[in-house]
């Protein structure tokens, strides 16, 4: 085989990406990748509709990975959303704006993506090798000796490892990448699930499995503290709770755990009024029904399954009537539509995560390049690197950006 100019380690997005400038930029790249197929976990995003990146300007883009942001801007600047349209474009594949950004393929297909990107690696000549689990990387005098046991050893000039995080091992992403890069040198910033459900203590919200809320708001609370989410959905689970708007706040949820042992979370069923405009609600419909039982007047407030709950929680009878509940107790019902709580005690386990928090630690990558600073034509690119956003296409975006700059600066060292 001689000795490839880069070798790009993990085929998923940063990857492929990275082999791809690398080859357009004449580089004799081989492309490692442990499944028999290529982007495995593109395949998984969005539903397998693939929300591959979000028209969000630079900055909010920055903000979204809150601390780790200011890194990733040089990468942000040398291929960015509308690059990577226009990249896609090219080959003929139309994509299509939805709410909030969100970009995806007009075809609601993740394989269209991985579809083209393939048809790029082909096209710039990269060789991409299948079933080839890095094992370990040794520095030699001139180039780097990379082991993946029975399958031999290859020699690259330069290497770029992208083999992603520790959440969805069916992907292949079972954190090898961080333990190669340890013994070698490099900090790994803990590892934590990100944009994952997370579990509650009462088991009447396990009673609600399957029931989503739509337009809703939620806020965690811990010593006196609040975040809060933007208007969303949310789901409950077997376990606990899910949704866009859990997922989005999970990991910096997670980070808090670290510290109390419970974060409480409010649920706020009608974000678009207030206390004021509830209680005038409620006083004219309990008016206008007053002989009508309570469970059945819910019915206007609030889904069916839910109604039986939020009524045991207020400690009434469902069949009492309208004109028998007294203003203490219509204040107690505004109170819990604007803040019904429950008690987060964890998540689930970062292999069902969606994205990995934590992972190399940004203070020894340069930013500029994605070079390792401590081991000289090491590169990084991808979920490997620490830094997460919340979902929306941010962290696809991330993917392709930092492994477009890696493979660049590869190709011209």
């Amino acid at each position: 085989m001689g000795v490839y100019d880069i070798a790009v380690v993990g085929a998923g997005p940063a990857g492929m990406i990275a082999a791809i400038r690398a080859g357009q930029l004449k580089k004799k790249v081989v492309l490692l990748e442990r499944n028999d197929v290529l982007g495995k976990k593109i395949l998984l995003t969005g539903k397998g509709r693939c929300n591959v990146t979000n028209i969000a300007s630079l900055d909010a883009f920055i903000e979204r990975f809150g601390k780790q942001g200011v890194f990733l801007r040089s990468a942000f600047l040398a291929f960015f959303n509308q690059d990577l349209i226009d990249f896609l474009n090219k080959k003929g594949l139309q994509l299509k704006i939805e709410r909030q950004g969100r970009v995806f393929p007009i075809t609601y297909r993740a394989y269209s993506i991985v579809k083209i990107l393939k048809e790029y690696l082909v096209e710039n000549k990269v060789e991409v090798l299948y079933k080839m689990r890095l094992l370990d990387i040794k520095r030699k005098a001139d180039c780097f000796q990379l082991h993946f046991g029975s399958k031999g050893k290859i020699n690259a000039k330069k290497v770029i490892l992208s083999t992603g995080g520790a959440s969805y091992k069916i992907t292949g992403s079972t954190g090898d990448g961080f333990q190669i890069a340890r013994s070698l040198g490099h900090a790994i910033v803990p590892l934590s699930p990100a944009l994952v459900p997370l579990r509650t203590g009462e088991l009447w919200s396990k009673k609600l499995q399957g029931l989503s809320l739509r337009n809703i708001r939620i806020t965690f609370e811990y010593d006196k503290k609040k975040i809060v989410s933007d208007l969303g959905e949310f789901m409950f689970t077997h376990f606990g709770v899910s949704g866009p708007i859990v997922l989005d706040l999970s990991a910096n949820v997670i980070s808090k755990l670290k510290e109390h042992k419970q974060i409480r979370l409010f649920i706020d069923l009608k974000p678009g009024l207030s206390h004021g405009q509830l209680e005038d609600r409620l006083l004219k419909e309990f008016k206008s029904q007053g002989k009508v039982q309570l469970k059945n007047i819910m019915k206007g407030l609030l889904p069916h399954k839910l109604i039986p709950i939020f009524i045991c929680l207020l400690s009434l009878n469902p069949e009492t009537r309208a004109n028998q509940i007294t203003q203490r107790q219509r204040s107690s019902m505004i109170s819990l539509l604007k803040a019904l709580p429950l008690t987060i005690t964890g998540s689930l386990p970062i292999e069902e995560a969606m994205v990995t928090g934590g992972g190399i630690s940004t203070r020894e990558i340069n930013p500029r390049t994605m070079e390792s600073k401590i081991i000289p034509g090491l590169y990084f690119a991808g979920e490997i690197i620490d830094g997460c956003a919340s979902s929306g296409g941010y962290n696809l975006q991330q993917a392709f950006s930092t492994g477009y700059l890696a493979g660049e600066k590869a190709a011209y060292a």
